[in-house]
């Protein structure tokens, strides 16, 4: 982040900002264009792209910056960029064909959408940070690969959890310590919550009922647990992870785990539910070199063997403008699948389903998502949460039960359908 600064400064002397252009204007990019606005010298939001043309107006009025034009095609867009006038546009297709964006950021939470996204600035050669935890968990690891192949930068985002984990994971192996456990802290799981019953909560703070609903019922977390695992080779002890309730501090955790076990698994993605500091990342590491163990304990850590390292926050699109900075400037992704995927996140009925139904999607009223071992999705035949949205049930299924592919007919036409197909054919096993 030090280097980080200092380049954007850099640029904004030279007069050659960080163009991006986003993709969304939910609550979460609303901040994020008021933030570059006013706040980060040498980037610069030129353009937005969403289905309603005024909720990207009024990302920009939000912001501060009236006077937004509306483009339908690539030569307005450059025009308008070009200008300094922002732009607006309910074509996604433009943003990563115009030359005066040197980066996007997709804010949106959609599984296809994000895959055409992703698609699209992977063939253009742009640079894209994904705050969409939900097409990076389902399809990330065949968009990453597909990504690498073309030389073009996909990557997870600061100020998102798996984003703020990953930079503590970074930061722990600097010191000389190995990670075993990195963990999310969160204030409640129901799993039964729906759409109803947060529509006050999302009122209050003008989110996405949806979203919140998916925060609320774990789906979320576990989508985000989902990307972790995937850039570490950690995994999860069991479905849906641990879902410890744990009311004192952080520090508290380092002797919940059996070391021997975090050892032979490599590591472990992990959740608490109450736990100090909220809404924070944890991350729990071990020492190999003893003669560091007395500085340890001088410097307050505890007697080992794991230690616990922790960010007491995660500020999400306050956050985001340095992993664009990150990407364009310096090439580095937040974070990134390793390969084959580690851990997916399957779909569970939310409510006793039957024959002939349409499954609704993530953070609704009809499954949430626990994230399993991928070599259990595969043997098994579990369907994944973030493609269980339009698939029609051919049997019942009881609440709380996983849901396999043999038990609906899948919208299989659809673009993030192709591309789990491809991921599972990818990487299957030899």
């Amino acid at each position: 982040m030090i280097l980080v600064d200092t380049a954007l400064r850099q640029r904004e002397s030279e007069g050659r900002p960080v163009r991006v252009g986003m993709y969304g204007a939910g609550a979460m990019a609303r901040g994020f264009v008021a933030q570059v606005s006013a706040l980060v010298p040498g980037m610069e939001v030129v353009a937005i792209a969403n289905r309603t043309l005024q909720k990207a107006a009024d990302a920009y009025g939000f912001a501060g910056r009236d006077g937004a034009v509306a483009v339908s095609n690539l030569a307005e867009l450059d025009r308008a960029i070009a200008a300094g006038t922002p732009a607006i546009t309910d074509d996604p297709s433009l943003l990563a064909r115009s030359a005066g964006i040197d980066c996007l950021i997709d804010m949106t939470g959609a599984v296809n959408f994000g895959a055409a996204r992703a698609l699209e600035a992977i063939g253009e050669g742009k640079p894209l940070v994904l705050m969409n935890a939900e097409v990076d968990a389902t399809v990330g690891p065949i968009l990453h690969e597909k990504a690498r192949r073309a030389g073009v930068l996909l990557s997870c985002c600061d100020g998102d959890q798996p984003g703020v984990e990953l930079n503590l994971w970074r930061y722990v192996q600097g010191l000389g310590l190995t990670p075993r456990v990195l963990g999310n802290i969160k204030g409640l799981q129901d799993e039964y919550r729906t759409p109803t019953t947060q529509q006050g909560f999302a009122e209050q703070w003008n989110q996405d009922v949806t979203m919140v609903t998916s925060f609320a019922d774990g789906s979320k977390v576990n989508f985000e647990q989902a990307i972790v695992a995937n850039a570490t080779g950690f995994t999860v002890a069991q479905r849906g992870m641990s879902r410890r309730e744990h009311r004192g501090h952080i520090d508290e955790l380092t002797a919940a785990y059996d070391l021997e076990q975090l050892r032979e698994l490599g590591g472990l993605v992990d959740f608490v539910i109450g736990a100090q500091p909220s809404p924070g990342v944890f991350c729990l590491a071990e020492m190999p070199d003893e003669r560091h163990a007395s500085y340890l304990a001088l410097y307050k850590l505890g007697d080992g063997p794991l230690y616990s390292f922790y960010q007491p926050y995660h500020l999400c699109y306050l956050e985001a403008p340095m992993s664009v900075a990150r990407a364009v400037l310096f090439g580095d992704a937040v974070g990134q699948p390793l390969g084959a995927p580690v851990v997916e996140v399957v779909a569970i009925a939310k409510r006793d389903l039957q024959v002939g139904e349409s499954l609704d999607s993530f953070g609704r009223y009809m499954t949430y998502g626990q994230a399993e071992k991928a070599s259990v999705v595969r043997a098994e035949g579990l369907l994944p949460e973030g493609l269980a949205e339009g698939c029609r049930l051919l049997r019942p299924i009881a609440k709380d039960q996983p849901i396999h592919w043999s038990d609906v007919e899948a919208p299989s036409e659809q673009l993030a359908h192709q591309l789990y197909a491809e991921q599972q054919q990818h990487f299957k096993p030899e």
